[in-house]
């Protein structure tokens, strides 16, 4: 995938379950739709609930990756976010 520009980053890394979904829900309210939010984390619940979390919102997980030793999320926000 090619290089994505991020809007804004988020780190929620040492933070467990639900909080960086949380965190990420809030930060992505302030985005405008289009923007891509980059969220840092290290807990593993995070590659499957971020994913679940967006299609559940009408957002889209562009790509995530692992490096030194947290995930990596590019998560764009969609038009039709539902609260």
């Amino acid at each position: 995938m090619a290089d994505v520009k991020e809007d804004r980053v988020l780190d929620c890394r040492g933070q467990l379950c639900p909080m960086p979904v949380v965190r990420v829900g809030r930060e992505m309210g302030e985005l405008e739709p289009g923007q891509v939010l980059k969220v840092l984390a290290t807990d593993r619940g995070a590659i499957v609930d971020l994913p679940a979390w967006a299609r559940d919102t009408g957002n889209e997980l562009l790509h995530w990756y692992e490096e030194d030793g947290h995930m990596v999320f590019y998560v764009r926000k969609g038009s039709d976010e539902v609260p």
